[in-house]
């Protein structure tokens, strides 16, 4: 997929570089407010074979945020934010990934499954791979009575798990027989509002897992772990969670954004 390429040419000396801070000259021409038509068959085709990812709502057509992300790999990812989740903690957005060339290799609907907060000091080095564990590990595994606990739709975790109590996932990026390779690291710049006057920015470890459905095809689960550094400007609030996304690939051909 799009982001292995990213992962073995890995940009040098580009971190610096400033994000765009207003909604222009985006890809696929983006902008907030734009109304996003989305053809739904792969989301149905995943949901009936066992994904975790929750169908859009007839209200998830507009883009409310756009977000991207500054990483240690070559290329970009950027985030539409369809449900910005700051208030429920349930993101919807389109991912895109974008070459070091500036052309979308990859597109993807997600939906935020759980946000966990790392308390302590250990969970906290486990889910940025601190000392060579955690977070970039090969496997990764969700439980059932994990999501339960967050509220997810009980209809949803029956189809995803059936009698299992446990879905496995395998790290996407990578050499496959190392058993750990650290996460990706950045930032990520939100904007709320066209003039980039409103949104936030935050500290990232991120790793992309995959599984395979009924049908073959693959369902990812981004793990993020986001350390707030401002809201709005304001730098006094801070804060750190982890969350748990889920994603089904669309192709290009399937999405438009007016």
């Amino acid at each position: 997929m799009g982001w292995k390429d990213a992962f073995n040419y890995l940009r040098h000396g580009r971190e610096s570089e400033a994000p765009a801070v207003e909604d222009r000259g985006l890809p696929l021409a983006a902008r907030i407010g734009s109304v996003v038509g989305l053809q739904m068959s792969p989301l149905l085709r995943a949901n009936a074979n066992g994904s975790l990812l929750a169908l859009p709502a007839a209200e998830d057509r507009r883009i409310l945020a756009i977000s991207q992300f500054q990483l240690s790999m070559a290329g970009r990812l950027y985030r539409y934010y369809l449900a910005k989740g700051d208030e429920d903690d349930r993101e919807k957005f389109l991912q895109l990934y974008v070459d070091e060339h500036g052309a979308v290799k990859e597109v993807l609907y997600c939906t935020q499954l759980l946000r966990f907060i790392p308390t302590t000091a250990e969970d906290q080095d486990a889910f940025t791979g601190a000392d060579g564990a955690g977070l970039g590990e090969l496997q990764f595994s969700l439980w059932r009575s994990q999501l339960e606990e967050s509220g997810a739709d009980g209809a949803l975790l029956a189809s995803a798990f059936g009698e299992q109590e446990a879905l496995d996932f395998e790290r996407d990026v990578g050499d496959p027989t190392a058993g750990f390779v650290p996460p990706f690291s950045g930032t990520e710049t939100r904007i709320d509002d066209a003039a980039g006057m409103q949104g936030l920015k935050q500290q990232l470890y991120f790793m992309p897992y995959a599984r395979q459905l009924g049908d073959g095809s693959k369902e990812y689960l981004l793990v993020t772990t986001e350390i707030l550094q401002s809201v709005n400007g304001d730098a006094s609030k801070r804060g750190i969670h982890v969350d748990f996304v889920v994603g089904i690939p669309v192709e290009q051909e399937r999405l438009v954004i007016q």
